[in-house]
């Protein structure tokens, strides 16, 4: 943005200054004067609109030209504008006549044509590549406004190698396998095919980079190529979002919880970013563990009766900004390894003070759970529950568990 009113400034003002320079020396009064004689008649006009408006028009109608020039990411519909621009000049210039007023319009008609002109080309010389590369890498994966701050320079990309740190939200129908077994194959598609559509939507107005949207699910890519270091908060927050939106339609059109809901995985790490020049269609490459982890996070909500899962390194670049409770640890699918996974339950400015009781009898809970105190982890995880009303999965799933083991240790002889 910066960039853009900088060669705004630098174009609108040559422009106008050229042509103030040619209308203080009379050259386009006389030229005007025969090319425009039908319009309006300089000889016959009692009034003449003053000199010094013309000094106010011109660099105003410069400048705003070459915003628009510089600014729009698509410039064909701009054309257009500038063409009813002139008209609407030579039309003021036939109403002022019709009054006897003598309004010279061809200053501000050279104004937008030159800066139409100087714009285009400033963007042809110094934007050509950036541009080309926008339009193969980035075109149908980033909203209109961020293509907008590429094309501007606002955001740095370099189309080579690199390793960037994001955060990787992955989406995908909660009980999609359910789906497409009770559903007729083109009822499941259409299904899909609006789920993929919305969440899309929703990510690229989000400021996300659509990684894929496919029959697998919607992945996103915050933090890239922005390098915006609050991604891991925006990615919670769009995915909060998201399942509340999911509900909420789901009230509003009288279906049935888990139809087709939206289940949600969200990692932050680096990944590595390089453009593929082979095929027929270049396109970047985007690989990581993030990127494997979300996915897998996404499916794990299933097992847990969960929306939302974030890794570790999520959880502490966000932990701030929300309030989450610890849920499970994934394990690698090739080692012995294993990821912290955790349940993002609202924002932190939006909780309320028995929300965070009830997180913290959770989080008490599942630390008494691992170290096997079956009793006292029951007692914890009792404390956790909501309403009646209010289904919590997570904490069922523990309870579930637990029954057996406390049911066992009561009927263990006391010595």
């Amino acid at each position: 943005m910066k960039r853009s009113l900088v060669t705004t400034v630098i174009v609108g003002v040559a422009v106008a200054g050229i042509v103030c320079a040619l209308h203080a020396n009379g050259l386009i009064l006389r030229f005007e004067r025969a090319a425009i004689a039908r319009i309006s008649d300089y000889a016959g006009a009692t009034r003449v609109v003053s000199e010094k408006w013309q000094y106010v028009f011109v660099p105003l109608l410069a400048l705003g030209v070459a915003w628009l020039v510089l600014t729009s990411v698509s410039r064909r519909g701009m054309r257009w504008l500038f063409l009813v621009l002139l008209i609407e000049l030579l039309g003021l210039s036939w109403v002022c006549s019709l009054y006897r007023i003598f309004f010279q319009p061809l200053p501000s008609i050279v104004a937008v044509v030159l800066a139409w002109l100087v714009a285009e080309g400033w963007v042809f010389l110094f934007r050509r590549h950036r541009s080309h590369w926008v339009k193969t890498f980035f075109v149908g994966r980033l909203s209109n406004k961020e293509l907008r701050r590429l094309l501007e320079g606002a955001i740095r990309f370099d189309p080579q190698p690199g390793v960037h740190e994001v955060s990787v939200i992955a989406c995908d129908i909660a009980n999609k396998h359910g789906l497409a077994a009770s559903s007729e194959p083109a009822v499941f598609a259409e299904t899909a095919e609006e789920f993929i559509r919305d969440v899309a939507d929703r990510l690229l107005e989000a400021g996300g980079y659509i990684q894929a949207a496919d029959g697998e699910g919607v992945v996103a890519i915050f933090g890239f190529p922005d390098g915006n270091g609050e991604h891991a908060n925006k990615a919670v927050r769009v995915a909060l979002d998201l399942v509340q939106g999911s509900r909420e339609r789901q009230r509003n059109n009288g279906e049935t919880s888990g139809n087709c809901d939206t289940h949600v995985g969200i990692t932050s790490g680096t990944i590595i970013v390089a453009p593929l020049k082979a095929g027929e269609r270049p396109d970047l490459l985007t690989s990581g563990e993030p990127v494997e982890l979300a996915r897998r996070m996404c499916a794990a909500n299933r097992l847990y009766g969960s929306h939302i899962l974030i890794g570790t390194r999520t959880f502490d670049l966000a932990g701030n900004a929300i309030v989450a409770r610890p849920i499970d640890f994934l394990k690698e699918t090739d080692s012995q390894h294993r990821h912290e996974i955790y349940e993002p339950l609202w924002l932190a400015s939006e909780a309320k003070p028995e929300h965070i009781a009830r997180r913290d009898f959770f989080w008490n809970g599942v630390v008494l759970y691992r170290e096997k105190r079956w009793a006292e982890a029951y007692t914890e995880f009792q404390k956790a529950r909501g309403s009646d009303d209010e289904d919590d999965a997570p904490l069922q799933f523990y309870l579930r568990r637990l029954e057996p083991l406390t049911l066992n240790l009561t009927e263990l002889p006391s010595d």
